[in-house]
């Protein structure tokens, strides 16, 4: 498919509106193209039905349609097998399933490396493992918006580390730690490595046999698809050894009244029933996704990221929370005597969608020495023309706000 970005933002109809949107908050989640929305109308017009349930047409269709959009996500992320990929609600569920379900194997004393840079969703299921179980987690610091490889691998040579969580790109400072270094590093330190690709997946290629992770999380409405709908990618033997994170329909093989023996991976993780018609929206989003030249596309959303930071840099008293090279999707920034609150509620009233807070990642924050930033991030739809409005729009904010 051709990269023009004029035929691109014509598909997606929340940048059609009668009030057009400036949409720069696809760091929290994207917009979702025609296509994508016309796949989930139409399964649920014509063949609507629960999966691997029924011997009637529609449930038979409704399986296929399932299974094959896990085949899309399996030829998206490169893994070896279909049944590596378990569909979930969104990253937070796929984490707390590898956290829950994997943790049963850790026992006190076993660590767990995270990173500063990590979103809550990377930091609480494993701080709930510590508190359970006795494990023992231990922090990466940043240095120059990344992590601290030499303090990483002071943490390794501990000996008792078995599993690294770690982000595959910042949702505040849109750095990228060297996770396939990472990767490789852990391994021969005897640990297991989860990436947290939620912002990863809509701005890089991803290779899961390249990188040799052991488990890799995103979210559908953050690559274009629909809400409700995550993956969790796992080796195969781990999976298996893995036991439930769930109890209910579809994930046993058998149950009695004295007990029940698991489903094979992955109905094994998918109890009950399962996101079908988010499944078949992300299916859609990912093949629309896949179309474009990924070159091209990286290319784009990087023309359009350092033409926002470009623009920032004039304002006066702007600062940047993070480094200017290196990052991707976003950047996040703080304005002298302008609470970030205050700028993006004026700037939405504009239709201008920016994103303030903490960003559900407070350890990064309190690192920074920041409460609260405000986020710029960037999708495939964006254009240079916005981003000209927008630094005009910042500083009439300013003059508004500022005494």
């Amino acid at each position: 498919m051709s990269f023009d970005i004029t035929t691109i933002r014509s598909q997606f109809p929340a940048l059609n509106q009668e009030d057009p949107l400036i949409y720069l908050d696809s760091a929290a989640t994207t917009q979702i193209p025609e296509v994508v929305l016309r796949s989930m109308q139409q399964f649920n017009e014509t063949c609507r039905a629960n999966v691997h349930r029924g011997m009637h047409a529609s449930a038979e269709q409704a399986t296929e349609l399932y299974e094959s959009a896990r085949k899309t996500v399996q030829a998206f992320v490169k893994a070896n097998r279909p049944e590596e990929i378990i569909f979930t609600k969104n990253t937070t569920e796929s984490i707390n399933l590898v956290a829950q379900s994997f943790g049963k194997i850790l026992k006190k004393g076993d660590g767990v490396v995270l990173s500063t840079l990590e979103h809550h969703s990377n930091i609480v299921p494993w701080l709930q493992l510590q508190e359970e179980r006795g494990i023992e987690v231990h922090w990466i610091d940043i240095k120059d918006g990344n992590t601290d490889m030499e303090q990483y691998k002071s943490l390794l040579e501990r000996g008792s580390i078995k599993m690294v969580a770690v982000t595959g790109q910042s949702n505040v400072l849109g750095t990228k730690p060297p996770v396939k270094e990472m990767i490789a590093q852990a391994h021969d330190a005897g640990a297991k490595v989860l990436v947290d690709a939620a912002q990863l997946a809509a701005h890089d290629r991803i290779d899961v046999q390249d990188l040799d992770c052991d488990f890799l999380a995103f979210s559908g409405h953050k690559v274009y698809g629909p809400m409700g709908i995550g993956v969790l990618y796992g080796k195969r033997e781990l999976l298996e050894k893995m036991p439930p994170f769930l109890g209910g329909g579809m994930m046993i093989h058998e149950v009695t009244r004295d007990g029940f023996s698991p489903a094979d991976i992955p109905a094994k993780f998918e109890a009950g029933t399962p996101p079908i018609t988010q499944a078949i929206g992300l299916d859609a989003a990912l093949l629309w996704l896949s179309a474009f030249d990924q070159k091209e596309k990286m290319d784009h959303e990087q023309a359009v990221l350092h033409a926002a930071m470009n623009a920032l840099k004039t304002i006066e008293g702007l600062s940047f929370a993070g480094p200017e090279d290196g990052i991707s999707g976003c950047v996040s920034f703080v304005i002298d005597d302008i609470h970030p609150h205050d700028l993006t509620h004026i700037l939405g009233q504009q239709g201008i969608c920016l994103r303030a807070g903490h960003h559900c990642a407070q350890p990064l924050h309190n690192a920074l020495g920041h409460n609260a930033t405000t986020r710029l991030s960037v999708g495939i739809y964006n254009d240079l023309e916005e981003i000209e409005s927008l630094g005009q729009a910042i500083e009439a904010a300013i003059s508004t706000l500022q005494p």
